[in-house]
């Protein structure tokens, strides 16, 4: 669990600003199954993990938002009154366009001193971003006098992201940091977002394992796997209306109707359509505590992502490799929008250990360097700290 702000945080924002400062977090997330599933409506189960996007701040007396990134040492500001009519394309984006999006939600904000420091590694697949919209949005709200309600904050930050940054992502990232709860997953519907806490189980530790290769989302491989889901949902409603999104598509409607779709595009379908299935497997398996079949389902993901979505990598692989070959792993699959980033393994307690070793030495024989491995706890979602 976070035990406080990093240290060097609160006396750069005194050195910075010297008005004494408000401190917020906000968690980034595992995702246990359901990859892709965000954006069709699916169904997805992440939790929120002991890393977090921290916040000093302090508010202004005009309509001003100066923030500073401590990780970045870089600095920018918004005037509320006159915001920019286009992204920078920069890291300014994300508290840019929050501050945008709250401001076009109807909330009246008031300016604000930010310095921004994450213990969120960038681009390994636990939701930098995501943290760091939330924790944004929690501070703004908060200095000007509003409660933050995590539904409208993941809504809004969700937007944020894709207006503002380009990346056509769900609201699973901001969800899970929004609603987090320690030692359970959230079973989220991305349709109705209604929310079922599922119990972890102490029997099996959260290995996380980053493979230190950058995947950049809002590049263009992560929106066309989206625009492909979209194709075939137009292709599909004119035979059954009430497909809206490929949530609704059934895996005889998919067989029924292959000859309908590219080879590519039903590949695609199909990875998302058994996705879905495999949460609300995953959870029963869970709820039931039967960590072995729990395992099957990570392992058959990561293969349907791998082959049918196309979004792992040499690297992923490998991981996934090792760790399934490993004595007391449950499972094993990547984590995130693909093409780099991390793996997340289920392993027994006993084993987590012998298991950092096992990746990091494969992992060093065939790419010549260290993998980050990571054991990560649940935690409550995003609030005001101090």
């Amino acid at each position: 669990m976070d035990v406080g702000p990093p240290p060097r945080l609160v006396e750069c924002f005194r050195q910075r600003f010297g008005d004494p400062a408000r401190i917020y977090r906000a968690p980034g997330r595992i995702n246990l199954i359901g990859e892709h599933t965000d954006y069709n409506d699916g169904f997805v189960l992440p939790a929120a993990i002991d890393l977090s996007a921290w916040i000093a701040a302090a508010p202004r007396s005009d309509r001003v938002v100066h923030v500073y990134a401590a990780d970045l040492d870089r600095t920018t500001e918004l005037s509320l009154d006159d915001p920019p009519a286009r992204a920078a394309s920069d890291w300014s984006d994300y508290p840019r366009g929050v501050a945008i999006e709250l401001e076009r939600a109807g909330h009246r904000l008031l300016g604000a001193d930010l310095v921004l420091a994450s213990e969120v590694p960038i681009g390994a697949g636990l939701s930098s971003s995501a943290a760091l919209e939330v924790a944004v949005a929690w501070a703004l709200l908060d200095l000007s006098g509003a409660t933050p309600e995590p539904l409208e904050v993941a809504r809004v930050c969700q937007v944020a992201e894709n207006r503002f940054v380009g990346a056509r992502c769900g609201i699973m990232d901001q969800f899970a940091s929004c609603h987090g709860r320690a030692g359970q997953a959230l079973y989220l519907d991305c349709r109705s977002l209604a929310l079922r806490y599922v119990e972890l189980p102490g029997d099996a530790a959260i290995v996380v394992c980053d493979s230190m290769v950058e995947h950049a989302l809002a590049a263009g491989a992560y929106n066309e796997r989206r625009a492909a889901c979209e194709q075939a949902v137009r292709i599909l409603g004119w035979r059954r209306p009430e497909i809206r999104a490929l949530r609704d598509v059934t895996p005889q409607d998919l067989e029924c109707h292959q000859a309908e779709l590219s080879e590519e595009v039903y590949r695609r379908c199909r990875h998302v359509v058994g996705e879905n299935l495999r949460v609300a497997q995953a959870v029963a398996a869970l709820e039931a505590g039967a960590m072995q079949h729990v395992g099957v389902l990570l392992h058959a993901s990561h293969v349907s992502l791998r082959d049918d979505y196309e979004v792992s990598c040499p690297e992923l692989d490998l991981l996934v490799a090792t760790a399934m070959a490993h004595d007391g792993v449950y499972g094993s699959r990547m984590m995130g929008g693909g093409f780099g980033g991390s793996t997340i393994t289920l392993v027994r307690p006993d084993a987590v250990d012998a298991l950092g070793r096992a990746l990091q030495e494969s992992y060093g024989e065939a790419y010549g360097k260290q993998p980050r491995v990571r054991v990560c706890r649940t935690a409550d979602g995003a609030q005001r700290v101090l």
